[in-house]
């Protein structure tokens, strides 16, 4: 029987030095995946989306989408703590009532 072994993540910081050498050029990646232990196809993956990400980097649009995102979040967090306070107080009111 085959055990599974849990996939390596990888964090951001790892992620983004290993892209960085894969842009310089300085090594290939073959070599830069035998250095880190990364298949060199998940390093031209993360190379590929890196810089299909570069534009956006720069873009007022993507923090104008991150500002929003975060009121939603923010209203959302403030509805739930509304309806959290209502809910107690009709549990209260219940009890009153069948006592």
């Amino acid at each position: 029987m085959r055990t599974q072994s849990a996939r390596k993540q990888y964090s951001g910081a790892e992620k983004a030095r290993v892209v960085v050498e894969a842009i310089q050029g300085m090594k290939t990646i073959n070599e830069i995946g035998s250095h880190y232990e990364i298949h060199p196809t998940q390093i031209a993956k993360w190379k590929k989306q890196a810089l299909e990400e570069l534009p956006n980097l720069f873009s007022r649009r993507r923090d104008d989408s991150v500002k929003s995102e975060q009121e939603v979040k923010d209203h959302l967090y403030q509805q739930i703590g509304q309806l959290k306070v209502e809910l107690d107080w009709l549990k209260i009111k219940s009890l009153l009532w069948s006592a």
